[in-house]
C-alpha cells in the first residue's frame, strides 16, 4: 500500500460522487435518521428508520394507552408474529406461512436444532441414506459463541454428539450419523459468505437437515430459502433489517417440515387452541408452532414499521451495491493506508463475501476507538480485527471513501478533531 496523495484522493473522491449519483438506492438514505457520522456498524445495529418513532408513539399512546386489551384483536397484535414473519420472509426468499417473528436468535437456534433432530430421529429406519442412528450435530467451528453454546445444550438434550467443523468443509463432513448441521451464512468476524445451496444439498444427500443462521446475511444479500430447499433458518432483525436494539428474531420452518416440527419450547402461544387453557399440549398448524409465549409487542411493531423501508426494494440491487461498496472500500484502503498496517481477512471473491470488510490490524482496539472519536463508527473484534459493515440502503460511496481516508490518517498518526473527517 502506498502513501496517500492529493491526486489519488481527488480521483477517488470524484469517483465516489459519480457512483453516488448513479446509485438506484440513493433515495433510501432519506428514510433513515442519520447525521454527519460515517456509520459502518449496521452489521451490529442498523440505523433508525425515520418512520419508527411516530409509529411506536401511536402504539404506546393509542393502541396501548386507549384501546388497551382490545388491541390484541382490533390492532392486530395477536397475529403480528406471522404477519411480520411473512414480511421478513419476502426479504429472505420464503413464501408466506413459513416465518414467525419472536424471541431471540438464541432461543430460535435452540428450537430449530432440537426440532430438527426430532424430525430426523423420528423418520422410519432405513428411509434415508444409511441405517445408522442419527446421533450427531455438526456446528460451524467459528460460529458466533451463542450458537455454539446452544448447539452443545441441544446435543446433550437430544443424546447427540457435537462435532465442530470448519464451515467451508461442512458439506463434506455431513455423514450417515448426522442429524442436523448448524451453519452461519456469513461469518461474523471475517465477513466470509458460506455456500448455502451446496451445503444444504449435501446435507439432504446424506439424509440430514441443515439449520442456517442468517444474522449477517438477511437484508444484505439474496438468501433464497425456498429456492435452495432450506430446512430451517433463524436470524436477528436488528442488523441489516434495522429493527432496533433487541428487536425480535425469527424462525423459518419449511412447509414440508411443519407437520413434524416438535418444538422443545411448547408455549401456550403455539397451542392449537391457546385460549382453551387445556392441560395437554396440542401444537397449532403451520409457522405458529414456532411461537412460545406472549409476543413482545412494542419491539415487534417497531420492527414492522422499520420493514417499510424495504417496500419496492430488490435484494438483487442491494447485493449489487453491497459488492460495489466493499470493492470500492478495499480500493480506497489500498490507495490511502500506509503499507503493511492492515490486512483484509474478508475474501476478495464476490461469491465468498458478505457485506462487511474485516481488516487485521495489530492495534485494532486503539485504532477503532480513535476512528469513532473522529466520526467513523465501525467495531472491533478481539484480538486484532477492525470490522466495517456496509448497509446498502443508507451507506454511500462518499461515506466509504471518507472512512478509508480517516482510517489512513489514524494509522499514519495524523491529528484529527473529534467528530471531524481528516
Amino acid at each position: 500500500m502506498s502513501e496517500p496523495n492529493a491526486s489519488a484522493t481527488a480521483s477517488l473522491a470524484e469517483e465516489a460522487a459519480k457512483l453516488d449519483a448513479a446509485d438506484e438506492l440513493r433515495a433510501k438514505r432519506a428514510d433513515f435518521v442519520l447525521d454527519d457520522t460515517i456509520y459502518l456498524d449496521g452489521n451490529s445495529l442498523g440505523a433508525l428508520p425515520a418512520a419508527v418513532p411516530a409509529r411506536l408513539a401511536d402504539v404506546v399512546a393509542r393502541e396501548w394507552g386507549q384501546l388497551r386489551i382490545r388491541s390484541w384483536e382490533e390492532s392486530g397484535w395477536w397475529t403480528a408474529p406471522e404477519r411480520i414473519g411473512d414480511r421478513v420472509g419476502r426479504i429472505v426468499g420464503a413464501a408466506p406461512g413459513q416465518v414467525v417473528v419472536g424471541d431471540s436468535t438464541s432461543v430460535n437456534v435452540f428450537k430449530a436444532l432440537v426440532g430438527g433432530v426430532r424430525i430426523v430421529q423420528g423418520r422410519p429406519a432405513g428411509r434415508d441414506a444409511g441405517d445408522a442412528v442419527r446421533d450427531e450435530i455438526l456446528v460451524d467451528e467459528s460460529t458466533f459463541p451463542t450458537d455454539g453454546y446452544i448447539a452443545e445444550s441441544a446435543a446433550r438434550l437430544t443424546g447427540c454428539t457435537l462435532r465442530p467443523v470448519p464451515a467451508p468443509e461442512m458439506a463434506a463432513a455431513v455423514g450417515p450419523r448426522t442429524a442436523v448441521a448448524l451453519v452461519n451464512h456469513v461469518d461474523y468476524r471475517t465477513g466470509r459468505l458460506h455456500d448455502l445451496p451446496g451445503t444444504t444439498a449435501a446435507g439432504h444427500a446424506a439424509g440430514a437437515l441443515v439449520v442456517w443462521d442468517l444474522c449477517h446475511s438477511a437484508g444484505a444479500l439474496p438468501v433464497g430459502l425456498d429456492a435452495h430447499g432450506v430446512d430451517l433458518a433463524v436470524g436477528c432483525t436488528y442488523k441489516y433489517l434495522n429493527g432496533g436494539p433487541g428487536s425480535p428474531a425469527y424462525l423459518y420452518v419449511a412447509h414440508e417440515h411443519q407437520p413434524r416440527f416438535d418444538s422443545p419450547l411448547p408455549g401456550w402461544n403455539s397451542h392449537a387452541d391457546p385460549f382453551g387453557m387445556a392441560p395437554a399440549y396440542t401444537p397449532a398448524d403451520g409457522a405458529v408452532r414456532g411461537r412460545v409465549g406472549t409476543p413482545d409487542i412494542l419491539s415487534m411493531l417497531a420492527l414492522e414499521a422499520a420493514l417499510d423501508v424495504w417496500d419496492g426494494v430488490s435484494t438483487a440491487a442491494v447485493r449489487a451495491k453491497s459488492l460495489a461498496l466493499t470493492d470500492f472500500f478495499l480500493r480506497c484502503v489500498e490507495a490511502y493506508v500506509p503499507a503493511g498496517r492492515v490486512e483484509s481477512v474478508t475474501p476478495a471473491a464476490h461469491e465468498r463475501r458478505g457485506s462487511q470488510i474485516a481488516l487485521r490490524c495489530a492495534d485494532a482496539g486503539e485504532v477503532m476507538a480513535e476512528l469513532i472519536r473522529r466520526g467513523v463508527v465501525g467495531d472491533f473484534r478481539r484480538p486484532d480485527v477492525l470490522r466495517f459493515g456496509f448497509t446498502p440502503l443508507y451507506t454511500g460511496f462518499a461515506d466509504t471513501e471518507r472512512a478509508a481516508r480517516v482510517l489512513a490518517a489514524v494509522l499514519a498518526g495524523e491529528p484529527g478533531a473529534p467528530g471531524g473527517v481528516a
